[in-house]
């Protein structure tokens, strides 16, 4: 009886690559006649993840045992070795890349083979997720979004998809995320803003997750708890392998839609073919599904089966052709050691092999690669029976791409011709009343009406709009009934609210928002202070003890140059000449001090001809003379300028420390609630929200805060924090 022997490397955390291995070896006796004849030996040899050098020795002692081809199922390390020394001695080396810690994979990167004849197979396809998530970001118009990934993923692999991306004029960006993932968003809080927070809150809109499953869950179990995610919020997990039970975990932990791209095998829904392969039989472990084996599999564990079904095929068709060369010992020590003469024949021979396994179709046409693999989409949907679940969106294979549409389901066909009642709150410039004609209803404008108009052309419904009783947004109560415009909502009296609304966690329990279209953070509005006319405003660029420098330089550099005229006069033995007799008048005392004069105010005045003494006297006193006023007209126009922009209170705590200025905000509104949760908050180190809260709750708020923002404009200092939106 000819022996086939087989050699097999698995690594040693991968508990089911052997029981598969043996599983696919003993499923072959039920099978190919002329196989029964022949006996597939086998010898398995388990290494360390990621251990290149065991890996390459435990190849060796099967290569001296003699193989005819060699299956692994390892990480791109061992792979990489395994694939240069498959080539150096001729061996048929199937490879299954496997990922054991969850994250997706990314694609190995091999070394060059010699002549070009590369005896590596990859049994399991190529990354395709690059693909796949350029189809969707494509179909769901996305422009802007970032991309998440864990610390074991070799950020290599998103290349060629930043790459499109980029070309497409899309922003994409990246975050690492570690294994400490409670840490990643404490460390948010205490480096972020709240201004940056929310533009970070605003930039997970949109996100795709390349994470393990458990790591996707508690990352947005986090950032939902952190009020991070919104409902808005569309996430985008990205694994080629995750079960049901995780899929449905992650839906139900996510706030906001969820898109999930996963491989599946579609082989598996058919009962009636579930055991039969191409007229191979597969043991009922492996196809009935309430065995519950299967599900227990991962994907590399599947590919592995199939590996096994395509050697045997390839077995079979060498020993029907009678085209088989024998198996010598080879040694991977000796330098003399002459590679298999039979394994460029053997690999031909497989790589023109097509089998039909577990994991559907498998061959080597495309490059030496298993090319057949297929995505399933799924995405969140809603129902009254069975509330938040998954269903297929769509599907995605290397031949046809994207089969069906991501886009979302729109609704214009069931609003044609309805009446919607609308709630509004008035506030400029989001709602404000339009001219009314007498006995007709009141008519509105603004932002918020603009959106609403063009909602009701392109979904064709009517609408009428009135204004909320109690002039609220909407807080909740101390016996849990909320006020305001969500009252009504909850109420069922109104079925939209449109107007200046804040979306806050507390609200979005209750009532769904719309995206909003525009945002404003929590900011202080003050009294424009009254204008006060000083008319010795113009000598408040220079401290007093600088003018009384300036005004004791003139004379004193008058009487400086009246003594020297006086000197160069007695010096002088000969009498005026008739021209000079005018010049002798201008070395008196006071004309002296008043060329000095003339020449600070730069308005020159009687020219002094006299010694080099009295020329660098002027000249110093020009150039000390232009220094000042370039100095003087510099401080001016500073001072203007600042005397404008001068305002004391420029932050919260300078709002705190004040005593002079009244202040508070509209009552029962999202600041409100906002500065009562901060204010009253024992873990808050800030005392400074304490002593806001402080004035602005006097008397339950009726002693500082408002009914309105109008009210508060009115009479003083305002809170204020707008998120336009709609809701319903």
């Amino acid at each position: 009886m000819l022996s086939l022997p087989t050699g097999a490397i698995f690594e040693e955390n991968a508990v089911r690559d052997d029981e598969v291995f043996q599983l696919a070896i003993s499923d072959l006796s039920l099978n190919d006649d002329i196989l029964q004849s022949e006996k597939i030996t086998h010898s398995i040899k388990f290494i360390e993840p990621n251990n290149p050098f065991q890996a390459v020795q435990e190849a060796c002692e099967l290569m001296t045992q003699g193989i005819l081809a060699l299956v692994t199922s390892t990480g791109c390390a061992s792979a990489s070795a395994l694939q240069s020394l498959t080539d150096a001695m001729h061996i048929p080396h199937l490879y299954v890349q496997r990922n054991g810690d969850g994250s997706p994979r990314t694609a190995c990167q091999f070394n060059p083979s010699p002549n070009g004849e590369r005896y590596t197979l990859a049994a399991r396809p190529p990354v395709r997720l690059n693909d796949v998530m350029l189809t969707l970001v494509g179909e769901l118009r996305w422009q802007k979004f970032i991309i998440f990934y864990d610390s074991e993923y070799d950020i290599r692999g998103l290349q060629e998809f930043l790459d499109q991306t980029s070309r497409q004029g899309v922003d994409v960006s990246l975050q690492r995320v570690d294994r400490n993932i409670s840490g990643v968003f404490s460390t948010l809080f205490t480096s972020m803003r709240t201004e940056e927070l929310n533009r970070y809150r605003d930039t997970l809109r949109r996100a795709i997750l390349l994470l393990s499953p458990k790591g996707a869950q508690v990352f947005i179990h986090q950032a939902v708890e952190t009020n991070l995610a919104s409902k808005d919020s569309h996430w985008v997990f990205v694994n080629e392998e995750i079960s049901d039970t995780e899929i449905m975990e992650l839906s139900h932990s996510a706030l906001g839609r969820m898109t999930v791209i996963r491989q599946i095998f579609p082989l598996w829904k058919d009962s009636s073919a579930s055991c039969m392969r191409n007229n191979h039989r597969i043991s009922s472990l492996l196809c009935d599904p309430q065995e519950g084996y299967l599900q227990s599999l991962e994907v590399s564990n599947l590919y592995l089966y199939d590996s096994v079904l395509m050697l045997a095929n390839a077995f079979y068709r060498k020993l029907e052709d009678r085209k088989w060369h024998s198996m010598a010992s080879l040694n991977c020590i000796r330098k003399s050691t002459k590679p298999w003469n039979g394994g460029w024949s053997m690999l031909e021979t497989i790589q023109k092999g097509r089998i039909t396994g577990l994991t559907g179709t498998m061959d080597f046409k495309d490059n030496g690669s298993n090319s057949h693999v297929q995505f399933e989409i799924l995405g969140t949907s809603y129902s009254e029976t069975f509330g938040k679940d998954m269903k297929r969106l769509a599907t995605w294979d290397s031949v046809h791409g994207l089969n069906g549409s991501l886009k979302e389901s729109r609704i214009e066909n069931g609003m044609q011709g309805v009446t919607v009642k609308v709630v509004t709150l008035l506030e400029d410039p989001f709602v404000m009343v339009a001219e009314n004609i007498l006995g007709q209803p009141k008519r509105y404008k603004g932002f918020s009406v603009d959106v609403l108009d063009a909602l009701a052309k392109i979904l064709g419904f009517k609408y009428e709009i009135y204004q909320v009783a109690d002039s609220k947004y909407g807080s909740q109560l101390p016996n849990g009934s909320w006020n305001g415009m969500i009252g009504e909502l909850i109420n069922k009296r109104a079925d939209l609210a449109v107007s200046a609304i804040t979306i806050t966690p507390e609200r979005e329990n209750v009532v769904d928002f719309s995206k909003r279209y525009m945002d404003y953070s929590v900011g202080i509005l003050l009294r424009k202070p009254e204008e006060k006319i000083n008319i010795f405003s113009l000598f408040a660029p220079f401290d007093l003890a600088v003018w009384a420098c300036i005004a004791a330089a003139v004379p004193v550099v008058g009487v400086l140059i009246f003594l020297l005229n006086r000197m160069q006069a007695l010096r002088s033995q000969n009498p005026p000449a008739p021209h000079q007799q005018s010049s002798a008048s201008s070395g008196s005392l006071h004309s002296a001090v008043w060329i000095v004069y003339g020449a600070f105010v730069q308005q020159g005045g009687d020219s002094v001809v006299g010694s080099v003494a009295l020329r660098i006297v002027m000249g110093s006193w020009w150039l000390f003379t232009l220094i000042v006023c370039s100095s003087y007209t510099a401080n001016l126009a500073a001072y203007l300028t600042v005397s404008r922009m001068d305002n004391t209170i420029r932050t919260f705590q300078d709002l705190a420390k004040q005593m002079d200025v009244a202040y508070g905000t509209v009552r029962d509104s999202a600041v409100y609630d906002y500065f009562r949760a901060k204010g009253t908050n024992p873990l808050e180190q800030d005392s400074t929200y304490a002593e806001l809260w402080r004035t602005i709750s006097k008397n339950n708020g009726h002693e500082f805060s408002v009914s309105s923002p109008s009210e508060g404009i009115r009479v003083q200092v305002l809170l204020i924090s707008v998120h336009i939106c709609v809701v319903s």
